[in-house]
């Protein structure tokens, strides 16, 4: 008797169990597409960005904010997810985690190679270019240092550790004879070196971003500073050597008591990456959706202001994914501005 029990017990709960997964996978089924409704369309996309505070997040949110807006018949929900920056965002993309990701063009050129510190070559494909990531060594005005070969035995401010920017500022400091050896370094935020400089716990600091850098106008706010230049041939050199260098000029009375334009180096742009899995069509629908909103992009950060058809579809050393690169055929804009390297 309590056997048969037993497997009338079974039987039961097997059939409970069999209707409940049945009523799942049509729940499921329901909700990616057919007549499902409103919430059978909805399509997630998360964009990996930086901390909160930097112009990756606040560009990157100004991207999800407008596609979020200008979804149309897409019914995208698109979400700026503040994340570690270009190295992280790079493997997450890799991990299945992100749809899309911003990363600085320098980073992804050595991701995408196995090259420096990466454990293997990750399949990350770029998307659109977006603005120039302008970087300069900056120094007190009063300061005795006046060549990039100066900062030799000086506390140099470098950036946030583990964020990658030694994969731009290595090169730069090679190219004028110098090596992370020859500096001590310092890291932080960008906010944290308007201090450091300010109390002079450092000699020096690189800044980069975009034009004009909040941490570099609240710099030359406080106290006169100088930019340092690059030497001339070390900077060609670099332009040579690297897809993602190439010259960039701060006009003049972009920062206070700097009055002369500055001839610097953009050290990697700024660019939307995804990895070389995601859908072809999704990637086309998403490139063509921000290129068509980038005036409204551009009204929220100054930076996206160079989302521009000569600018998005710049070589930059990361090969540019199918989906991309049909949109910017179909534009007329791929084959005059762009060589897939």
């Amino acid at each position: 008797m309590r056997i048969a029990i037993d497997f009338r017990l079974l039987f039961t709960c097997t059939c409970a169990l069999a209707s409940l997964s049945l009523s799942v996978l049509f729940a499921t089924g329901c909700n990616r597409g057919g007549d499902g409704g409103e919430a059978a369309k909805r399509q997630f996309i998360s964009v990996g960005t930086a901390p909160v505070g930097g112009a990756f997040y606040t560009v990157g949110s100004a991207v999800c904010e407008v596609l979020n807006e200008q979804s149309g018949d897409s019914n995208w929900r698109v979400s700026a997810e503040s994340t570690g920056g270009s190295m992280e965002n790079i493997r997450l993309l890799t991990q299945g985690k992100l749809q899309f990701a911003m990363s600085n063009s320098s980073i992804t050129y050595f991701a995408v190679r196995g090259e420096g510190d990466w454990e293997q070559k990750h399949d990350s494909r770029a998307v659109m270019t977006l603005f120039p990531n302008v970087a300069m060594f900056v120094t007190p005005a009063g300061s005795p240092i006046k060549t990039v070969a100066d900062l030799k035995g000086k506390r140099v401010f470098l950036g946030p550790e583990g964020a990658g920017f030694e994969y731009f500022v290595n090169p730069i400091l090679e190219s004028h004879g110098l090596t992370i050896a020859d500096i001590t370094p310092r890291y932080g935020s960008q906010q944290s070196a308007v201090d450091l400089l300010g109390d002079g716990a450092v000699d020096a600091a690189m800044i980069g971003g975009g034009v004009p850098n909040p941490a570099l106008a609240q710099m030359a706010q406080a106290n006169p500073i100088r930019l340092i230049p690059y030497d001339d041939a070390a900077k060609a050199k670099l332009i040579n050597d690297y897809p993602f260098f190439e010259a960039a000029t701060i006009p003049g009375g972009t920062y206070s008591g700097i009055d002369e334009d500055y001839n610097g180096l953009n050290v990697g742009s700024a660019h939307l990456i995804t990895h070389s899995s995601i859908d072809e069509q999704l990637v086309y629908d998403f490139v063509k959706k921000v290129y068509e909103s980038r005036e409204q992009i551009a009204s929220r950060h100054r930076a996206a202001k160079d989302i521009t058809p000569e600018n998005v579809a710049k070589a930059n050393g990361t090969e540019f994914h199918p989906g991309a690169i049909r949109y910017y055929e179909e534009i007329g804009i791929w084959p005059t501005t762009v060589k897939n390297d």
